[in-house]
């Protein structure tokens, strides 16, 4: 008996590669950029199975060429790429890697925070530039993170993970979400407030809400006036979250003291961005969750909802309700 063909848009870790490999008939895209959206057209006509990244756009043409597709395994918590309805209505399952990645990117806030506040980027910079004469009193002043009050937008895992490294720091921590969450106040500390309040309140405010057209743009140019010139910005979701736009006049202005981001709205971050000229952003190339040990596990748990939906048996993790009769 032959085995069902899966298609791999990117090179993962070769754990979760192997895993497929004893199960189906494996075609891995080799690129370093992307497949483009016609290649994924034409690789998924003869596939039982797809392994997506967020950097694919998985909508209904792509779903409509899969006849054989069965399941949308994505390579991520997050799955905005893929149109959850057109596949639930082909009948094809759709996985996602949830919770793996929950404390490695908690991490990563908490480096940018770090790194923002007290000028990291900008003294490495100056360093290497062969700048540094001396100790000089107020060169490169930041801001103290402790006893500072923290805002969370979003206490979903990973705003909870942030919330519990701010005790190390001795922070009052204040969140903001659509659905109040009483239980993770008691396990925090955190405290609810209004948008706006956090706003006013927090000297660092650290984004971990999902892209929904409510988030869009979340944080604007209202949201920046109320931040205040010595508050920080932090984001770790999604870059459409921000208004871009908004962020390059508030840090031109000093409107706020910086930024930290490890998203932008157009990934890659264009070369001719205004924000790559500013000194008080720190940008990274959406690597919150790229430890060894995590990107690994997410490749395997990627690897078990795609083997599952071939098998016809519910995925570990799927973001829509079961479809598991054969198209």
């Amino acid at each position: 008996m032959s085995k069902p063909k899966v298609f791999v848009t990117r090179a993962i870790p070769q754990a979760g590669i192997d895993m497929l490999q004893e199960v189906a008939e494996v075609d891995v895209w080799g690129g370093q950029l992307p497949p483009d959206k016609s290649v994924i057209i034409e690789k998924v006509q003869d596939c039982a199975g797809l392994l997506s990244l967020l950097t694919d756009t998985i909508d209904a043409e792509v779903i409509a060429a899969g006849k054989k597709l069965k399941v949308i395994s994505n390579y991520a918590v997050g799955y905005n790429n893929i149109d959850v309805a057109a596949a639930t209505a082909s009948g094809i399952a759709v996985g996602n890697t949830p919770g793996v990645l929950t404390d490695t990117t908690a991490d990563m806030a908490w480096a940018l925070l770090m790194a923002v506040a007290r000028r990291i980027v900008e003294g490495d910079k100056y360093v290497r530039a062969g700048r540094w004469l001396t100790w000089e009193p107020q060169l490169f002043l930041g801001a103290d993170v402790h006893h500072a009050t923290l805002g969370i937008i979003g206490l979903g895992r990973i705003g909870q993970a942030v919330a519990r490294r701010a005790r190390g720091f001795d922070m009052r921590v204040l969140y903001y979400d659509v659905v109040r969450n009483e239980d993770a106040e008691a396990g925090t500390g955190v405290k609810f407030a209004e948008l706006d309040e956090l706003l006013r309140e927090s000297d660092f405010v650290s984004l971990h809400c999902p892209l929904t057209e409510t988030t869009r743009h979340l944080i604007g140019a209202h949201e920046f006036e109320l931040m205040g010139p010595e508050s920080y910005l932090i984001n770790t979701s999604r870059g459409a979250v921000v208004d871009e736009t908004a962020l390059v006049t508030a840090l031109t202005e000093e409107k706020i003291a910086g930024a930290a981001l490890d998203v932008t709205d157009t990934e890659p971050i264009l070369n001719d961005s205004p924000l790559l000229k500013l000194e008080n952003v720190v940008i990274c190339p959406h690597i919150a969750s790229a430890s060894r040990q995590t990107r690994t596990k997410m490749a395997t748990m990627a690897a078990e909802n795609l083997i599952a939906g071939l098998d016809d048996k519910p995925l570990p993790n799927c973001v829509n309700p079961p479809v598991l009769a054969p198209k």
